[in-house]
């Protein structure tokens, strides 16, 4: 029987647990994970409803397309028809990876209207660019001059009802002059118009710190690709959580930060199925919280 004596004494425990630990009352696990499906690339194209179905399976809510193309749809499957086969498992798509070097090289718009309509059709939200020509950014005024071209893309996207983000590498952070053409991405572009999907992966290999990036930039990252570094063979991939990158810590302040999609990719398998890989690192990323 709980009297007012009882009663006051759990209050007390009660409030000392949210002055200890405010965080876990505010913290939540993830329960959409998202997959680029570009881990699959070697089985995706010969077996897409197969595929698409073991994706699901695995845990996921979430795909990340690539590789479209006006011609060729999504690995052959005209858009809506591909929408409907995500529907039919489950699955929603809120990204995928679209190259725009057409757009940067000239300014022509066929390939990217045609991303639009892909977009609109699957239901995404963001059109990524996956990478650029290296050779665009290889002086500080080209990287300045490429920086432009994203607000543009951003805001031609943004009259869509879309959003525009880059996915970064390693190489962004190779100097160029002073600076780095992600550094100048940071600094000139234009907020609501500009996202950007951290690699975590690359982000580690290239020197940095993802934690003091996701400080330093609030905002500014709305996706997450979330991928391990081997224990043995740091350039290589492992299943999320096998690996040497601290999740707990970069996912603590994912949520300040502004990140709303953690997307797991596998770049190489290594003596494991990749569907059981696919589905430990989901289940891993599902236990994280933000």
């Amino acid at each position: 029987m709980t009297n007012r004596r009882t009663f006051l004494g759990q209050a007390g425990v009660a409030a000392a647990a949210i002055l200890l630990t405010p965080e876990l009352l505010s913290a939540k696990n993830i329960n959409k994970v998202g997959l680029q499906l570009y881990s699959l690339r070697d089985y995706l194209p010969k077996d897409v409803k197969g595929v698409t179905a073991k994706v699901a399976q695995a845990g996921y809510k979430e795909v990340e397309t690539y590789g479209y193309s006006k011609q060729n749809g999504y690995w052959g499957i005209d858009p809506r028809d591909y929408a409907k086969l995500l529907t039919q498992n489950g699955l929603v798509s809120p990204s995928g990876h679209y190259g725009i070097d057409q757009y940067l090289n000239d300014g022509t718009m066929t390939d990217l209207e045609s991303y639009i309509h892909a977009a609109h059709t699957i239901g995404q939200r963001y059109i990524i660019a996956p990478g650029i020509n290296g050779d665009l950014v290889k002086t500080i005024d080209g990287c300045k001059a490429t920086a432009e071209k994203f607000n543009k893309v951003g805001q031609l996207l943004k009259k869509e009802g879309l959003k525009f983000a880059y996915h970064n590498h390693a190489w962004e952070w190779q100097k160029v002059g002073d600076t780095t053409f992600y550094d100048v991405l940071l600094k000139e572009t234009d907020n609501d118009l500009v996202k950007l999907e951290m690699d975590i992966f690359w982000v580690v290999r290239g020197g940095l710190d993802p934690v003091t990036m996701l400080e330093k930039h609030p905002g500014k990252f709305a996706l997450f690709h979330v991928k391990d570094s081997d224990k043995g063979r740091p350039e290589l991939n492992t299943e999320v959580g096998k690996g040497t990158i601290d999740f707990k810590a970069i996912f603590a302040k994912a949520k300040d930060a502004g990140v709303k999609h953690f997307i797991v990719e596998q770049e190489n398998f290594t003596n494991i199925d990749p569907y059981v890989s696919i589905a430990e690192s989901s289940a891993y990323v599902k236990s994280l919280s933000v």
